[in-house]
């Protein structure tokens, strides 16, 4: 078999040639490779085509009108419903010629505000049709998030709902969206609206709002827009920003290419398969592996509502995939700890027939061994940490399974075709196996990488392309092995300076995570008058633990003693109920670190659940009290 990789790097154009022609463009490229006006390499410059067409029409038109495209599973309202490409045709073509009537167009922009429902994917699929560049916003967060987004971005439509759910939990939007309205300078001209009807009898509709299904209903299907390659399909807001928003640019024939070379090469999934990637929209994952892919390789996409735990229970996610034939599933790591920390002898595993089930891939934040031995273990199917970034849109690391491979522990797999990365050192010199260093990928980067920060090439230069020229810089730090595969350390924020010893946090995470009764675990690197920083521990036991306090530090000092060494200075491991995370499930190891050292700090837009900083602050209150600890 050819070396696929290889292929990429030395026959950049030939390959991604050949990759392209396995979509169905309105006019072919020919110019492959080239560049922009700020000389950033663009791809596919002259081919026409349209994501919504790719991902709706085309399979119908090959006989497939009646294949299921969608299920939408919610425990939390306890619907199940299903839409084949022929229904989703008429919701999302329908949809979109209402946002023509409203005066939308080719190029304009439009943010979406919405929950886990059907309707968000419509939307998506609906400004793909047309040309307009959508921007997905979590539903629920803040009215200052819509704002900065609305400002940045000026859409011409916001499409919201009622309400969104939560365990036991109704969210109201529309007040939300009201205050947004009146904070933004730049005014929405038209918002949608979608009643639910099913959990919402208490919202109030106000000026310039619209009933999406009055405005579907009143309006006539239509058919797809051409649009150039580059064109940008969607905006992508990266999370944690603060002050003005940095708006990732995906283009739409890269992106395409991509997620199609993806869905077959590295997720190895044939077409009429059920795919679930448990992840928001509002994430790159949404997009990428609940939407465009799994609905560019017609695959049946899962449109899950709920949690891992606690919709109804930690057999949540075996049910889904038992009940949808589910044969390769993608989520964060954080899922599997919470089902880990629940049911930590697998019991629920065992209620569900999961035959059908082949590969489990895991990527967001690093996947430590303890997790992924319980789960090979209990479940019995390969776990694939794989490594990617909202900018790259689909994975830079991880394992084709159209090729022999081999997972390594704790590895995040190999380069994948198109990446040449590799690892320097701060001054940019090419370091050699087994040495730490900074991520970086030879530019050019592959298709569907982003093209840039929405209208701030400089701020897009600066983040990216300014420290190591003719690199993009990934802001991770990583150590290749002699086989080529990479482990990725974390952000290089995330390394920490003990007396002079850089030392990483996530290899302290693995150790502490090994111990058995450690459901998951955060280390940061706190202020100390003597050392400069020393690390601190945030342990969250697993649910039949009965380990105190006391026992449980002492244990886990000792373990990163004798795998680390004294110089790693741990002394201090605080027992919580659970970790501050943003709703993607990465773990917010910068407030956790701030909390601890006193400062003030600014609660993160993207966190899950602010009730859990009163809930930290306590306990490192109590730390620092029963402990006499003081740094």
């Amino acid at each position: 078999m050819k070396d696929l990789h290889a292929e990429s790097l030395n026959e950049k154009e030939k390959f991604w040639k050949d990759q392209a022609s396995q979509l169905r463009w309105f006019r072919e490229p020919k110019t492959i490779l080239s560049q922009n006006d700020q000389n950033y390499p663009i791809w596919f410059e002259d081919g026409l085509l349209n994501m919504s067409y790719l991902c709706i029409d085309r399979h119908i038109e090959e006989g497939f009108g009646e294949q299921i495209a969608v299920i939408y599973d919610s425990p939390v309202t306890q619907q199940l419903l299903q839409f084949t490409f022929n229904q989703l045709k008429e919701e999302v073509s329908k949809l979109a010629g209402g946002l023509q009537s409203l005066g939308l167009k080719k190029g304009d922009t439009a943010v979406i505000y919405m929950p886990m429902i059907p309707q968000t994917l419509f939307a998506m699929l609906a400004c793909a049709r047309i040309g307009v560049i959508h921007n997905v916003v979590f539903g629920g967060f803040a009215p200052n998030e819509l704002v900065v987004r609305i400002d940045d971005c000026q859409p011409k439509v916001l499409i919201t709902a009622t309400a969104g759910v939560e365990i036991n939990k109704r969210i109201p939007y529309l007040p939300l969206v009201e205050k947004a309205i009146q904070l933004a300078q730049d005014k929405v001209e038209n918002i949608i609206v979608y009643n639910r009807k099913l959990i919402d009898n208490q919202h109030e509709y106000f000026e310039n709002t619209l009933d999406y299904d009055t405005l579907v209903q009143q309006s006539q299907p239509v058919d797809c827009v051409p649009v150039a390659s580059n064109h940008p399909l969607y905006l992508l807001y990266t999370s944690g920003t603060t002050g003005k928003p940095k708006g990732i640019v995906r283009d739409t024939g890269g992106y395409a290419t991509a997620l199609q070379f993806s869905m077959k090469h590295h997720y190895g999934i044939e077409p009429g398969k059920t795919f679930w990637a448990a992840s928001d929209f509002g994430w790159a994952v949404g997009h990428s592996y609940t939407v465009y892919g799994p609905l560019l390789n017609r695959n049946t996409t899962i449109i899950f509502e709920g949690k891992p735990v606690m919709t109804p229970n930690a057999g949540t996610f075996w049910r889904v995939i038992s009940e949808h034939k589910v044969e390769v599933m993608f989520t964060a790591p954080t899922a599997i700890r919470a089902i880990k920390k629940e049911d930590p002898d697998g019991e629920w595993i065992k209620k569900y027939d999961l035959s059908h089930f082949k590969k489990q891939f895991l990527a967001g934040e690093r996947c430590d061994v303890a997790t992924l031995d319980w789960f090979k273990e209990k479940v019995g199917v390969p776990a694939i940490d794989h490594w990617w970034q909202t900018e790259s849109g689909s994975p830079m690391l991880g394992l084709l399974t159209s090729q022999d491979y081999t997972i390594k522990r704790a590895s995040a797999g190999k380069a994948i075709p198109g990446y040449d990365i590799k690892i320097f050192d701060e001054n940019g010199y090419e370091l050699d196996a087994h040495h730490e260093g900074y991520l970086v990928i030879k530019l050019p980067l592959p298709p569907g990488a982003l093209l840039g920060v929405w209208k701030d090439f400089d701020r897009f230069n600066k983040s990216y392309l300014e420290q190591f020229p003719g690199y993009y810089f990934s802001g991770d730090g990583a150590i290749k092995d002699e086989d080529d595969y990479f482990f990725i350390t974390g952000r290089v924020d995330d390394v920490i300076n003990v007396a002079g010893h850089r030392l990483s946090t996530s290899e302290m995470e693995e150790v502490i995570a090994g111990h058995p009764d450690v459901a998951e675990c955060a280390v940061v690197g706190i202020e100390d008058t003597l050392k400069g920083q020393i690390p601190f521990a945030t342990v969250v036991l697993k649910n039949n633990s009965e380990k105190k306090q006391c026992d449980l530090e002492k244990e886990i000092v000792m373990r990163v003693r004798e795998k680390i060494g004294a110089v790693a200075c741990m002394k201090n491991a605080m027992l919580v109920q659970r970790l501050p995370k943003t709703r993607s499930g990465k773990i917010l190891r910068k407030l956790i670190r701030t909390m601890i050292d006193g400062k003030e700090f600014q609660i993160p837009s993207t966190i899950d659940d602010e009730k859990i900083i009163d809930e930290i602050q306590e306990k490192i209150q109590e730390y620092k009290r029963t402990n006499n600890f003081s740094n």
